[in-house]
C-alpha cells in the first residue's frame, strides 16, 4: 500500500483490502509480478553521437583496443560531445531517460567522462543533475575525468593529471555536481600509481571512489580497489581469484556488466558465481554507453547474468535492486518493497519472476511507478502499446 511517495504496507491482498477506504485507488495486478524498480549502479547517460563506425569495426574483427588506438571509441564521443551544447545533450539524455524507464529502471549512477575539459565534463555534470530533477528517472552522479587522456593531453599525462587533481576535483567538489569519483584503470588508460594519485585527491575533496577495473587486462584493479576503500570495482571480467579474496577483506562492492562482454562480442564473462560464494554482494548493471553496450535494458543483463555467468535469476533481480542500492548508498530508500521506503516500482505482465530474464529482448513491463505515480497515467512515459 503507497501513501503520497511511500510504501506504508506491504503484506497479502486480504490484509491490506481491510484498509482501503472509499478513496483509495486499486491497481488490479492480477496475475502480475510486482517488483522494486530496478537501480541501475553504472551508468554513461549523457554524451552525443554515436559509435557505429566502432560497431562495424568489430564486426570486421578489430578489438576495443585496435580501434581506440586509430582514434575511435572513448575519443570519437569526446570530439561529438565537446561540440554539443548542454541543451543538446538535456534532449538526447531525456530520450535515453525514457528507455531506463521503460524497462523498469528508476535510479541510474550516470557518469561523466566525455567531455575532458574543465568546461565540458562540468556541463555534462550539470546535465545530468538536470535529468534527475525534469524526467522521473532519479539520477547519483559519479565525476569520470579520469575516463582517458585528451588529445590535446596525449604527451602530457603528468600535465592532465595535475589539471584533474589541481582543477576539476576542487571546483565539482564546491559546486557539489557529484558524489563519486571513478576512473579507468586499465593498460594504455591510468595506471595503477595514477590511479592510486588521482582518487587519493578525490578522497580529500570528499569524494566516495568507484573504479574501472580489469575489464580489458588483469592489472590488478580489484585488489588495488581493495586498498584505496572504494565503494564499488565495477567489470571484472579478467579479474584473478586473488582479486575476489582481496575484496571479500573490505567492503567493495562489485559492479558487474554482462552487456559490454556482449557487445563487444567477448567470452570472458566475470566469475560471478565465484563472487557470490565468496559472500560479495554483487550488482548488476547495464554499462550503458554508445562504445560497448549501448543498452538500457535491465532484463537484458538479467538474461546474461543467467544464461553466462550462472546466476539464479533471484540473484540475477537482488544483484540489480536492493545491492545496487546499496552501492548508491540508496539502500534505506530504494531498491525493495518495504514500509518507509520510496515507491519505486514496476507491474510485469508475467506470473513469475524468472521470466524477465527468460524473454530475452521483450519489454514486459505494463507500468512503473516513481514516488506512487504511475508513468503510464501520468504521460511519464510512452508504452510499447501505446
Amino acid at each position: 500500500m503507497v501513501s503520497g511517495d511511500k510504501i506504508t504496507h506491504v503484506g497479502k491482498s486480504t490484509e491490506i483490502e481491510k484498509l482501503c477506504d472509499r478513496q483509495t485507488q486499486v491497481i488490479d495486478a492480477r496475475g502480475c509480478v510486482v517488483l522494486p524498480g530496478f537501480v541501475d549502479a553504472h551508468t554513461h547517460l549523457v554524451f552525443a553521437g554515436n559509435r557505429l563506425d566502432d560497431f562495424e569495426a568489430r564486426a570486421r574483427g578489430e578489438t576495443y583496443e585496435q580501434v581506440a588506438k586509430r582514434g575511435g571509441g572513448i575519443q570519437t564521443t569526446v570530439r561529438a560531445t565537446r561540440a554539443a551544447s548542454a541543451d543538446e545533450l538535456r534532449v538526447l539524455a531525456k530520450k535515453r531517460a525514457n528507455w531506463f524507464l521503460q524497462n523498469g529502471t528508476t535510479t541510474v549512477e550516470a557518469k561523466s567522462g566525455y567531455g575532458l575539459t574543465l568546461e565540458d565534463e562540468l556541463k555534462i555534470l550539470r546535465v545530468i543533475r538536470c535529468i534527475g530533477k525534469e524526467t522521473p528517472l532519479e539520477t547519483v552522479a559519479t565525476f569520470l575525468g579520469a575516463h582517458a587522456f585528451p588529445p590535446e593531453f596525449r604527451e602530457d599525462r603528468a600535465g592532465y593529471i595535475s589539471l584533474l587533481i589541481e582543477e576539476m576535483l576542487p571546483v565539482i567538489a564546491r559546486e557539489k555536481l557529484a558524489e563519486y569519483c571513478d576512473i579507468f584503470c586499465e593498460q594504455n588508460y591510468f595506471n595503477a600509481e595514477e590511479t592510486r594519485r588521482i582518487l587519493t585527491a578525490a578522497k580529500r575533496h570528499g569524494f566516495k571512489l568507484r573504479m574501472h577495473v580489469d575489464q580489458l587486462t588483469n592489472g590488478g584493479g580489484a585488489k588495488l580497489a581493495a586498498e584505496l576503500g572504494a565503494t564499488t570495482a565495477d567489470h571484472l571480467e579478467q579479474t584473478a581469484p586473488d582479486g575476489i579474496s582481496a575484496l571479500t577483506k573490505t567492503s567493495v562492492q562489485p559492479v558487474l556488466l554482462p552487456g559490454s562482454v556482449y557487445a563487444l562480442g567477448s567470452k570472458k564473462y566475470p566469475d560471478a558465481r565465484a563472487m557470490i560464494d565468496a559472500g560479495l554482494a554483487i550488482v548488476l548493471a547495464t554499462d550503458f554507453n554508445p562504445g560497448s553496450s549501448p543498452s538500457a535494458s535491465m532484463p537484458m543483463m538479467l538474461s546474461l547474468a543467467v544464461t553466462q555467468m550462472r546466476m539464479s535469476p533471484a540473484e540475477a533481480v537482488t544483484a540489480a535492486t536492493v545491492n545496487a542500492a546499496a552501492s548508491l548508498n540508496r539502500v534505506d530508500k530504494i531498491g525493495s518493497l518495504d514500509v518507509g521506503k520510496l515507491a519505486n516500482l514496476a507491474i510485469y505482465d508475467c506470473e513469475d519472476y524468472r521470466e524477465l530474464a527468460y524473454w530475452f529482448g521483450v519489454s514486459l513491463v505494463r507500468d512503473v511507478f516513481v514516488r506512487g505515480i504511475s508513468l503510464s497515467r501520468s504521460g511519464g512515459f510512452q508504452t510499447t502499446d501505446a
